[in-house]
């Protein structure tokens, strides 16, 4: 389980994010936060960004492909986010002396990493569920 709680329930938007044994702060930008960590939607893109690159990793090592770097670059489109459309664009930088042929493959399994196929194919059912707050008869 994830768990997300606030740092300073006094003040400031900065949450702090707790998955398994990590910990990563989250904020909102200025002019509504601090700026004490990505925001939402930079932890979403970044997420994409990160499943390419390790899934390329791991098909290079498991097919012998000599990789010595990989650098994913996200650039967000959200200007029709209101009207339903999320656009991300994934700029990719593979190095080592690999055949062009190895190359074009590892592009090609970026394009099919889970979160990509997670983001684009899936429909995401979310259910918010409110506990009962301290103090109260059925939370006692």
């Amino acid at each position: 389980m994830i768990v997300v709680e606030r740092i300073d329930p006094q003040g400031g938007t900065a949450h702090r994010i707790h998955i398994r044994g990590h910990e990563i702060v989250a904020d909102m930008s200025a002019p509504d936060g601090h700026d004490a960590g990505p925001d939402p939607h930079d932890l979403y893109d970044a997420a994409l960004g990160a499943c390419k690159a390790m899934t390329m990793l791991w098909y290079a090592q498991r097919n012998d492909i000599p990789v010595e770097d990989i650098h994913v670059g996200v650039v967000r489109d959200n200007s029709q986010e209101r009207q339903g459309l999320y656009k991300l664009t994934t700029r990719i930088a593979v190095t080592g002396p690999m055949s062009d042929e190895q190359h074009d493959k590892l592009i090609a399994v970026a394009a099919k990493c889970p979160l990509h196929k997670l983001m684009a194919e899936v429909e995401t059912q979310i259910e918010t569920i409110a506990v009962p707050r301290v103090g109260d008869p059925e939370g006692a």
